[in-house]
């Protein structure tokens, strides 16, 4: 199960899934995509229903399960949009995560003159 893949997604469709799943693909809501799908059938973009129906036809169905949780979802849905983005955003994470857990470890590795007070005070 690839979270980079397209699927159709029936549970939230109102059709075949195809709008539903774009819409959970790209990170945009289902509404615009709906909309903007209508309004370019009624305009005359003549591939439109062609399109729509060979996703329909061609794309797999959503694999339950495929996201544990909204935060989850937001996460694929940015790599799908900007992969180098999502690195440096992930790159900067764990070094934020670097650096707080290297000042933890300073603050009780070096000489704190309150905890050794403190430990003198024990003995």
């Amino acid at each position: 199960m690839k979270r980079t893949r397209f699927y159709l997604d029936k549970l939230n469709g109102k059709i075949f899934g195809v709008c539903a799943g774009v819409a959970d693909y790209t990170g945009v809501d289902v509404l615009w995509v709906r909309v903007g799908t209508v309004a370019l059938t009624i305009c005359g973009v003549g591939f439109i229903p062609l399109a729509y129906f060979l996703m329909a036809v061609f794309s797999d169905n959503k694999p339950a399960g495929l996201y544990h949780d909204r935060e989850e979802q937001k996460f694929w849905q940015g790599v799908r949009q900007s992969p180098a983005r999502t690195a440096r955003e992930v790159r900067a994470r764990f070094r934020d995560i670097d650096r707080r857990l290297a000042d933890v470890e300073n603050f009780y590795v070096s000489s704190n003159p309150r905890l050794s007070a403190e430990i003198e005070k024990l003995r």
